[in-house]
């Protein structure tokens, strides 16, 4: 099975276009885990359990594990997922990118010791940065192409004078993953739901490939907005939601309500859906 197929399967059976991020910080853990470092995995497993079957992906961002020298946390959280939520792909959020001999150090890393089924890369150092990761079969990258943040402006949204026609760099990004670069179909993009015509445009250009769409909950992306832009039959969309689940509430109900949360933007992301 692809990684895309796998995506598909998890959309029908979860109905989901959800992805739930996560990002644990100790300082905003709820009641008696607030600021226990050592307690990343219990709460993220809790997380994980409540929202299992309204995902269609979960998204652990690796440096909010690092941070709290917590990757033995992170690889337990790995096992629990497979084992509880085998039917969920994971993608680990890392923004890889280095020349090819490390490159496939960080290939091990992701898919060897962490066991993800995605990743995702920055492609700022062109196709030999990006080459390693796809030698894994059945594996996805996901590359940086029109991300949710301002900044993105200073590189993505400039012109490309040297391309024929004159792209922008977000445009020739998403070009490459549709085309030259997606050897065996393992590419996907990373753009922000804080751009909604941006993604309709990434769309035009990569009809396909899945798009990994941040945004959305604590950094205000419209999640209908969303759905409409970027989501095509044959092309899936993982629209991912961090924050605004994790931390639902501060106090001991914070499982129910993430779960709550999740459901809400499931359910909202499938009602902005074609009939």
């Amino acid at each position: 099975m692809t990684f895309t197929e796998m995506l598909l399967a998890a959309q029908r059976r979860n109905g989901s276009l959800l992805c739930v991020g996560l990002d644990p910080e100790p300082a905003r853990f709820p009641g008696a885990l607030r600021g226990d470092a050592g307690r990343i995995y219990d709460f993220c497993a809790r997380i994980v359990d409540a929202t299992a079957d309204l995902a269609i992906a979960f998204k652990p961002q690796i440096a909010y594990f690092a941070a709290h020298r917590a990757e033995a946390q992170l690889e337990r959280l790995m096992e629990h997922l497979r084992r509880t939520a085998p039917q969920v792909p994971v993608i680990l959020d890392a923004k890889r990118g280095d020349i090819g001999s490390t490159a496939e150090q960080y290939a091990r890393e992701a898919f060897e010791r962490y066991g993800a089924d995605a990743v995702t890369l920055s492609p700022f150092m062109g196709w030999d940065s990006v080459q390693p990761y796809l030698k894994y079969e059945g594996k996805g990258a996901f590359l940086l192409c029109r991300t949710s943040n301002p900044g993105g402006d200073d590189l993505q949204n400039q012109r490309l004078s040297s391309v024929p026609g004159e792209p922008l760099l977000y445009e020739h990004v998403a070009r490459l993953a549709q085309g030259p670069w997606n050897l065996n179909g393992q590419l996907g993009l990373v753009v922000g739901a804080t751009y909604p015509q941006e993604i309709e445009r990434v769309r035009q250009v990569a009809p396909t490939v899945p798009l990994l769409i941040p945004g959305v909950g604590a950094q205000g992306g419209d999640a209908s907005a969303t759905v409409r832009a970027g989501w095509r039959q044959d092309g899936p969309i993982v629209v991912n939601s961090s924050r605004a689940i994790l931390y639902a509430s501060p106090g001991d109900d914070f499982v129910a309500a993430a779960r709550r949360v999740a459901s809400a933007t499931r359910e909202t992301l499938a009602a902005a859906l074609p009939e």
